[in-house]
């Protein structure tokens, strides 16, 4: 997510300060102010942050001004040990007509690798957190900056209003999270979500289709060189049929392997790996 221009230098690797606040946490949630955006909490699984309101000067009360507004929705709901199904949104008030041109599984291949980088990191800290038990979180997860009030604070109102951990009331013996399955079936992605999706799916469909035609004309191609007598065909056209079946080929894999990363499985090559 694209966020205010900051007014400290970055660090080599661009990151910069996140100014993150606890401002009231009770058994509703709690909220958090970043400065340029609030965020809340509000059990037991919406999360969502948006840009508030900015105050008009004297002088722009006379006219309306427009404000770029923006929010960012989560509902995470658990369900079973180890699994939860993300239901995400983008609401805003511009930048509308990019929806209206680029095909929207195009945006989900970019958000769906943060998601899985996301999803690998959590896998491992809950594997860790159930190891040294709930209550004690703080001795597997090293949280010292401002930008990590909002993990703090999930974990307060946990510990304070939900005893530590999800209540599955008895539907799962103690919570016990699964084994740690093959990194192709923990961050699969055709069963979690292009199946799901509507766009994804349809665009999944539309490129394998593609990728068989290829194959067809790169067979076919090389098929018709092959049975044309000799002087049938000359020499540069021959040769134009064999460059043009070996870039279907070519593209055809290519297409396979793009297919393959972006709608079955990313292996997301992480430092914790």
């Amino acid at each position: 997510m694209r966020t205010q221009q900051p007014k400290v230098k970055a660090d080599r690797e661009g990151g910069r300060p996140l100014e993150l606040s606890i401002e009231k946490l009770d058994i509703n949630g709690f909220s958090a102010d970043q400065g340029w955006s609030k965020s809340k909490f509000m059990p037991p699984c919406i999360f969502y942050a948006y840009t508030p309101d900015q105050p008009a000067s004297s002088a722009e009360t006379k006219k309306p001004s427009f404000q770029k507004k923006f929010g960012l929705i989560f509902i995470c709901v658990p369900v079973s040990p180890g699994n939860s199904r993300l239901i995400w949104c983008f609401p805003r008030n511009f930048g509308l007509w990019i929806d209206k041109i680029v095909p929207r599984w195009m945006f989900h291949v970019g958000q769906n690798l943060i998601l899985d980088s996301d999803l690998y990191l959590l896998h491992l800290e809950e594997q860790k957190i159930m190891d040294v038990g709930q209550a004690n979180w703080q001795k597997s997860c090293f949280v010292p900056t401002k930008a990590d009030a909002l993990v703090v604070g999930f974990r307060k109102w946990l510990k304070k209003y939900a005893g530590s951990q999800v209540e599955w009331r008895g539907k799962y013996s103690g919570g016990v999270l699964p084994p740690t399955p093959p990194r192709e079936q923990l961050l699969d992605r055709y069963w979690s979500h292009t199946v799901n999706c509507r766009s994804c799916n349809s665009a999944y469909k539309s490129l394998k289709v593609v990728e068989v035609m290829l194959q067809i004309i790169s067979v076919a191609s090389i098929g018709i060189v092959a049975t044309m007598k000799q002087g049938g065909m000359s020499a540069v056209t021959r040769n134009s049929m064999v460059v043009f079946a070996v870039l279907s080929f070519a593209l055809s894999r290519w297409l396979a392997h793009f297919i393959y990363k972006n709608f079955h499985y990313h292996d997301y090559n992480h430092a914790f790996r």
